[in-house]
């Protein structure tokens, strides 16, 4: 699922400033890479493994946020002479710095994934290489991964492999340009097939029940002295994109589960009660959720631009979307391979730069197209990745972020009455006189506690305790009712 970002404008990251860096020194986050560390990767980068393919000729091209270097993915899409189309979608190489048991593999996997923060990021390799590089910025010549993926008019893959090849991007483009050239129709074909092939995924997806969700951003900005929060609703282009990368990470899984190595992103079916406990939540929020219609029909009639809209999202995506990898060879199939949410077998394989896990299945995928045995490397380290990817802490970064700036937004407003309703309790954790509330003005999620047990679904007047963005650990926002 996708990240829910969060920026700050330049007066609003000062002032939290000293919040940002204890925030760090709470998720033990690393700081500068060691020296040796900087020296492998200057070595690594002045003599990379190539490969003998040259794919330069493909004129690919880049879409992503404008202050964006480190470019894991760049696409080239056609029409197929006999109809459907051909998806060229290649994907940084860091394989070809990186090497197994090496200064720098030790590192990334004591890092396991790249960190964002409102006020910048903790990379997963140094920036020489991720920013640099392996990275696929425009008019360089790079090494990649390179899948084709052969669709029908349907836009139903029919066709997927993967191999290296050296690439260069024509173009760095990011999403606010790219809309706008499709939407008035100034986009050169294989740009404004975007819009074609992504709305044909969509429909696919619709048709085998998946879910594709796109949060709002959040962004805070100062004002006349006080911090406001707002957000920005994502575009369709950033949906059609992200069906690219879905298609791919479904390929990437059937190749594995064909080969018999691999490690899947899976996600099993909420539990009928926690179903329950997401209904009573719509149904807190106003929002009609009828039995005969799924979570993913429901998702898709949603607006993120509503407040409790959002709202619900958020919470019912931390509800019922928990996923996990799972790791298999020697054609020992799991019992369960599936990701719920997606409605199909799935692997992580589009992120390399910002995801350890990447690089272990890029490697199988190339390894199984070209018919050739597993490295021993990649083989070795399988079982125990997905303990090494439990580790991260990406998801719990986002959150404590989202919490600073809800409580920067608040910081000045303590003592006030705000009207809520009551979204979650924590009854089955034997509390049933905490939980959560949804504020609508500012739009936030607050903790709450209560004299009395809380109501699912109640309309409350809660009371501001405390909007601390220095508060350690979680609970930064805290209401009470009386």
């Amino acid at each position: 699922m996708p990240r829910h970002p969060m920026h700050l404008s330049g007066a609003a990251e000062a002032a939290l400033r000293t919040a940002l860096k204890q925030l760090r020194t709470e998720l033990e986050v690393p700081t500068a890479f060691p020296v040796h560390v900087l020296a492998a990767a200057d070595a690594a980068v002045a003599a990379p493994r190539l490969p003998d393919e040259d794919a330069t000729h493909l004129p690919f091209f880049t879409i992503d946020p404008p202050e964006s270097r480190d470019l894991d993915q760049a696409m080239y899409l056609e029409r197929r002479s006999g109809g459907g189309f051909r998806v060229h979608y290649a994907i940084a190489d860091v394989a070809a710095f990186v090497t197994p048991g090496g200064a720098l593999d030790a590192e990334a996997h004591a890092r396991v994934e790249t960190l964002y923060f409102p006020d910048g990021k903790v990379p997963l390799h140094p920036p020489v290489i991720s920013e640099g590089a392996a990275s696929l910025l425009p008019d360089r010549v790079v090494p990649a991964l390179v899948w084709q993926h052969d669709l029908d008019a349907e836009g139903e893959v029919t066709q997927s492999s993967v191999r290296r090849a050296l690439v260069r991007s024509r173009a760095k483009l990011d999403y606010a340009y790219v809309q706008q050239a499709i939407t008035a129709g100034t986009a050169e074909e294989s740009v404004a097939l975007l819009r074609e092939i992504g709305t044909l995924r969509e429909a696919v997806e619709v048709k085998r029940g998946g879910i594709s969700l796109t949060l709002p951003d959040q962004e805070v900005t100062l004002e006349d002295g006080s911090f406001r929060l707002s957000y920005r609703a994502p575009l369709p282009v950033e949906g059609w994109n992200e069906q690219l990368s879905l298609m791919t990470g479904m390929a990437a899984a059937r190749i594995m589960l064909d080969s018999g190595a691999g490690i899947l992103r899976t996600q099993k079916t909420a539990k009928p009660d926690v179903v329950a406990r997401v209904r009573a939540i719509a149904q807190s929020l106003g929002i009609d959720w009828p039995h005969h219609v799924s979570y993913a029909e429901l998702v898709r009639s949603l607006d993120p631009d509503d407040q409790k809209h959002a709202a619900f999202l958020s919470e019912a995506t931390a509800m019922l979307l928990k996923a996990e990898y799972t790791a298999f060879r020697d054609h020992r199939i799991p019992e369960h391979t599936v990701h719920a949410a997606i409605a199909a077998p799935y692997a992580h394989c589009t992120a390399p730069l910002r995801r350890l896990i990447d690089r272990y299945t890029g490697e199988l995928c190339v390894a199984s197209c070209a018919a050739q045995p597993p490295p021993d490397w990649v083989l070795t380290a399988l079982y125990g990745l997905p303990c090494e990817m439990a580790r991260g802490k990406g998801g719990l970064a986002d959150r404590r972020a989202v919490d600073l700036a809800e409580a920067a937004v608040l910081m000045n407003r303590v003592g006030e009455v705000f009207g809520a309703t009551v979204i979650n309790t924590d009854k089955e954790f034997g509390k049933p006189r905490e939980g959560q509330l949804h504020v609508t003005d500012p739009a936030v999620l607050g903790k709450v506690t209560s004299a009395q047990d809380l109501v699912l679904g109640a309309s409350v007047r809660a009371i501001l305790k405390r909007a601390d963005p220095a508060h350690p650990g979680e609970g930064k926002v805290l209401f009470t009712l009386p």
